[in-house]
Order: structure tokens, then C-alpha cells, then sequence
């Protein structure tokens, strides 16, 4: 067969192009996928951000560190700066909130505040690798929250604070009885019994007297 080296390169240059093509394709839909799933987080975490004890938002915290992991070709792992500006976003948040379990008073308040800070942080670099353009005025303030759900939540967490408090000796339960329930038929005989008794004593005491004259 006499085949020239310029259809040795034709030949070689379709293969791989078929082959870069799939490859192409398997990249692009990898980048889809990956963005679809950091916006279903993202608006997850929007939809959620006026109920932080909720667990669909506390499940949507916990999915950032996979789908802003970045991305891994042939073992190197790959991650871009928004990624890193996510993750180390979350972090600082995540580790804020596990030093505020037990804040009290004037430092609950301003643990409170630095608590909004960073997470409205997290969810402004979180919008900027999705694709979204928030400020974060409007991040903060944008969300809608019913007063009875702000109520309801505070209500909740009073009482689990009070349930753990009682069950824990803490803050033992304190009883006062105002008034014993009465059954009428033995109150009646109570009656009886403490009369017998009274009369039993008076004939006593008149035969002592009489015994002793």
C-alpha cells in the first residue's frame, strides 16, 4: 500500500479528533454538572437564609465543601479561586457558629452580628462563582421572614433550652400543690373517724375525772 505521509496525518488528525471530541463533550457536561449543582446550593441556602435552625439550610452548609471541591483530571485536583473563596468563606463561618454555643447576654449579641457578617460573606462568594450579581445590602435584607416564624423559632429554642436545663439538674423543676383533689365519700368518712376519736377522748377524760373524785 502506498500511502503518503500526508494521509498518515489525516488519518491520525481524524482519530484524534474524534477522540479530543468526546473528551470536549465529557468536560463540558463535567462543567454543567458542577455548576448545577453550586446554583442548587446557592438557592437552597437564598431560599433558606431567613430560617438558619431549618434543616434544609443546615443541609446546604454542610454540601459546600463537595460541590465547591473543584474538579480532579488524571488525580490532580483542580480548584479555582472563587472555589477557595467559598470554602474559606464557609470555614470561618462554620467555625464562628461552633463558638457561639454558649454565648449569653451582651455577648450573644455581638456574636449574633459577627454571625450575620459572615454569613452574608459566604453567600456574596458564593454568588459570584455561580453567576449571580448580589450586593450585600441586598443579601442581608432581602430576605422575608413572617413575625410569627421569628416568634415560633424563638419559642422553640426557649423551651429545648429549658427542657435540656431541667433534664440536665441545672435548673431543677419547681412544684407547689394549691389544692389536693377530694373524694367526696372518704372525706366523709375522715369526718367520722376524727368525731369517734374526739368522742372516744372526751368519755375518757370524764372517767379519768370521775376516778379521780
Amino acid at each position: 500500500m502506498d500511502i503518503e505521509l500526508r494521509d498518515w496525518i489525516v488519518v491520525l488528525a481524524t482519530i484524534a479528533g474524534s477522540i479530543l471530541a468526546v473528551q470536549a463533550q465529557k468536560a463540558v457536561e463535567q462543567f454543567r454538572e458542577r455548576r448545577d449543582r453550586k446554583s442548587a446550593v446557592f438557592t437552597q441556602l437564598m431560599a433558606s437564609r431567613a430560617a438558619r435552625v431549618s434543616a434544609e439550610h443546615v443541609q446546604g452548609l454542610n454540601l459546600n465543601d463537595i460541590v465547591f471541591y473543584g474538579s480532579s483530571t488524571l488525580g490532580f485536583r483542580r480548584r479555582s479561586r472563587q472555589e477557595q473563596a467559598v470554602l474559606d468563606a464557609w470555614k470561618e463561618y462554620h467555625d464562628h457558629l461552633n463558638v457561639g454555643l454558649g454565648a449569653e447576654g451582651e455577648g450573644l449579641r455581638h456574636w449574633d452580628i459577627k454571625r450575620e457578617e459572615l454569613f452574608v460573606n459566604l453567600l456574596h462568594v458564593m454568588s459570584q462563582d455561580v453567576g449571580y450579581t448580589f450586593d450585600r445590602v441586598q443579601l442581608k435584607r432581602g430576605a422575608y421572614s413572617p413575625v410569627a416564624h421569628g416568634e415560633l423559632e424563638h419559642e422553640q429554642r426557649a423551651m429545648r433550652k429549658a427542657v435540656i436545663s431541667g433534664l440536665s439538674g441545672e435548673s431543677p423543676l419547681k412544684m407547689q400543690v394549691v389544692q389536693m383533689p377530694v373524694d367526696e365519700a372518704v372525706a366523709l368518712e375522715y369526718r367520722k373517724n376524727v368525731g369517734r376519736i374526739a368522742d372516744a377522748l372526751e368519755f375518757t377524760a370524764k372517767s379519768t375525772n370521775g376516778v379521780a373524785q
